[in-house]
């Protein structure tokens, strides 16, 4: 039987499958889409992110290195220079490749410098070490071949690759003359001008100038933290700080630093794939910063600081209500003219010289200036007793007394011809339990208006005028009245001043629970002794007094120059606010303060004035004792004030007898210079023709 298969036949053609030609045309389509989207990256690219790209690859082969502007100068009122640069000429060396380059070793396995590269680096730094020993200041320190070679920093512990290192400041004419005349023998060397810092000799207003320290160790200060964590990428060239530039901590340094600094300039440095410097690029010079003139006069602030001194030598060997006062170590003053706001004076005492921040040697004198290298005119610094807290911000004794009246007279508890009867006694409290107050050495002085109470300097009066009728009137609520009026009159509020750093004083009435009772608060409140404050302060009310209220704002600047002289910005009167009175309000205060004191005995001008006996406890093995601060504030003429003048003398004393003194130096100095009737003394002619006896001419105080 046979078997038949049937043939295997081709399939029939014909149009293909739908999955087929489905898959065909999503292939297609997902092609055209791609290539659509590439047609449109590259015109992105090419159009639109072009030049944005380019600057990135640019960024990326070459950095821009800062270079430092001169720093401007700080000058006193007459254009002496306070603080000032000088130039000096800086050596320094940037690295390349041959110096760094290393290889491993193939028995070690240890990656270390080629030979090539060890010989280079010791060549240059023994040639270096030559060349400085030769040509360089024969009284400078002679670095070594090691302290050169560290210099270089080649394991790129302080410095990028391609930043210059600085090998050495401070270059002698001899250096500078060599090292250009063979600049070609030493391509990676550059002498650069670069400024030092210099402070005037006499420690003129060392706190308030303040000081500079370098910008790598600043970043305690908020205005340097946040430079040093805003993106390099982020910051203009002309704005980028380098580690090693002295900026301001301090004082007008540091208040002033944006002017002062100037800007800096750049050189855009070309480096290889190791970020290894190649070539400069281009330079861009740095602008040189400006001049800050101050408003304080040098001789008036030098007869301040010398007045100072000498009176706590004074109160170390002559007895004052039978004591000596060895523990008065320390002594703040300002003069503030009533009329500008111009700050001529400014003294905290002891002082310093600044310029040990420059040279390295602060370190040296840092046990005798850790307690008074702070401007206590404007914040709390530690006095002669340090172990018990005595600070340059006082308790006002009886220097509020005429802020004290003109509440009183202003708030209706009494009129300027009201009288009052000083038993030397006052009460207060609760019936039973009643405190006393007593006027300072138990003195009684019978029938009083208000003018009297304040040149007598009535505690008692105080405290049943005005302490106890503004707890009457008000309750509780008393404690802000008077603490709304305290500030009017700038005490526990800002100053205003350009300065950094300004305390506001310490507030102590509203703290009820440390004074009893709010009643109890008002009270001692009322006679100077709920409240802390600084010299500054003192004189901003001082003045307001004068001004019959009207609070000007201290300031320690007038004006800003460029580098060719041109004034780019000046400060005038500004008046921060104005108390409303009754003019015979002030007129009485005025008249109130009279008060005896010896040392303007012999003072031409009718002036106001207040003492002060600031009283502060402190305890040690023996029990409580408790010491007098001085106080003292004042302003002159009377009429047509010009000068106003506060002082403070921690551990000093009766006001009168510690701290009137220096404040009659300090205007003593200011009619010197300017005249308080408005014609200096030391514009008057001598005179010419005989005079006589016992006559002369005015001498220069």
């Amino acid at each position: 039987m046979s078997f038949f298969r049937q043939p295997h036949l081709p399939p029939k053609e014909g149009k293909p499958g739908p999955a087929l030609s489905l898959r065909i045309n999503v292939f297609f389509f997902g092609t055209f889409v791609i290539f659509c989207v590439i047609l449109i990256r590259l015109a992105m690219l090419q159009f639109v992110e072009g030049a944005t790209l380019t600057e990135v690859e640019t960024n990326q082969n070459t950095k821009v290195i800062p270079l430092t502007a001169t720093r401007g100068s700080i000058l006193a009122a007459a254009g002496e220079k306070i603080a000032y640069s000088t130039a000096t000429q800086s050596l320094y060396f940037t690295l390349t490749g041959e110096y760094t380059r290393k290889q491993k070793d193939k028995v070690t396995g240890i990656t270390e410098y080629t030979p090539e590269a060890k010989a280079k680096v010791n060549a240059l730094a023994a040639d270096l070490v030559k060349i400085f020993n030769q040509y360089g200041d024969p009284s400078a320190n002679k670095p070594t071949v090691q302290e050169v070679k560290d210099s270089f920093d080649l394991e790129f512990r302080k410095y990028n690759g391609y930043t210059p290192r600085r090998i050495k400041e401070q270059l002698s004419t001899k250096e500078i003359a060599y090292f250009m005349e063979h600049k070609n023998q030493y391509p990676g060397l550059q002498v650069v001008e670069e400024s030092v810092r210099n402070y005037a000799p006499g420690t003129v207003a060392v706190q308030t100038v303040g000081y500079l320290k370098l910008f790598k160790n600043s970043n305690s200060l908020d205005m340097y933290q946040q430079i040093l964590t805003t993106p390099a990428s982020e910051t203009p060239p002309g704005l980028m700080y380098k580690d090693d530039e002295y900026v301001g901590f301090d004082g007008l340094e540091r208040q002033y630093q944006k002017e002062l600094r100037g800007e800096n300039g750049y050189m855009v440095v070309s480096v290889d794939p190791q970020n290894m410097a190649k070539d400069v690029e281009g330079v861009v010079p740095p602008v040189k910063g400006e001049d800050i003139w101050m408003t304080i006069n040098k001789n008036v602030q030098l007869k301040t600081e010398q007045a100072i001194t000498d009176q706590l030598q004074w109160l170390h060997t002559h007895p004052v209500q039978g004591d000596l006062h060895p523990n008065a170590q320390t002594g703040y003053a300002v003069a503030m003219e009533v009329d500008t706001g111009h700050v001529v004076a400014m003294a905290s005492m002891p002082d310093y010289d600044t310029n040990k921040w420059m040279d390295g040697t602060i370190t040296e004198i840092w046990d005798q200036i850790s307690n008074n290298y702070f401007n206590g005119t404007i914040t709390p610094i530690t006095s002669g007793r340090s172990k018990n807290n005595f600070e340059s911000t006082v308790l006002l004794g009886s220097t509020i007394k005429p802020l004290s009246v003109l509440i009183g007279l202003n708030e209706k508890l009494f009129t300027t011809t009201d009288k009052y009867s000083d038993t030397g006694i006052a009460y207060f409290g609760k019936a039973g339990h009643e405190t006393s107050v007593r006027n300072a050495s138990g003195h009684v002085y019978g029938r009083m208006d208000p003018a009297q109470a304040i040149q007598q300097s009535s505690n008692v009066f105080m405290v049943d005028m005005v302490g106890k009728p503004l707890y009457l009137k008000y309750g509780s609520d008393g404690i802000g009245v008077w603490d709304k009026y305290m500030k009017e009159f700038g005490l526990g509020v800002s100053t205003g001043v350009d300065l950094p750093g300004e305390h506001r004083g310490l507030i102590e009435y509203t703290n009820i629970e440390a004074a009893g009772s709010p009643q109890a608060a008002l009270v001692y409140a009322s006679f100077g002794q709920q409240g802390r404050y600084t010299a500054l302060q003192l004189v901003q009310y001082a003045a307001t007094l004068a001004n019959k209220g009207e609070r000007i704002k201290p300031h320690l600047v007038s004006k800003i120059t460029d580098s060719s002289g041109a004034v780019v910005q000046t400060f005038g009167r500004e008046v921060l606010n104005t108390v409303k009175m009754n003019d015979a309000y002030w007129e009485e205060v005025k008249k109130g303060m009279s008060s005896k004191v010896d040392a303007f005995a012999d003072f031409p001008y009718d002036f106001a004035r207040k003492t002060g006996t600031s009283q502060q406890d402190y305890y040690d093995k023996y029990g409580k004792h408790t010491v007098d601060n001085g106080v003292f504030i004042a302003y002159a003429p009377r009429e047509h004030p010009k000068l106003a003048v506060a002082v403070v003398i921690p551990e000093g004393g009766f006001g009168s007898n510690s701290a009137a003194p220096v404040a009659r130096k300090i205007f003593d100095a200011y009619d010197w210079e300017y005249g308080l009737n408005g014609v200096p003394k030391k514009t008057i002619a001598p005179v010419q023709t005989p005079v006589p006896a016992g006559t002369e001419a005015p001498k220069q105080p």
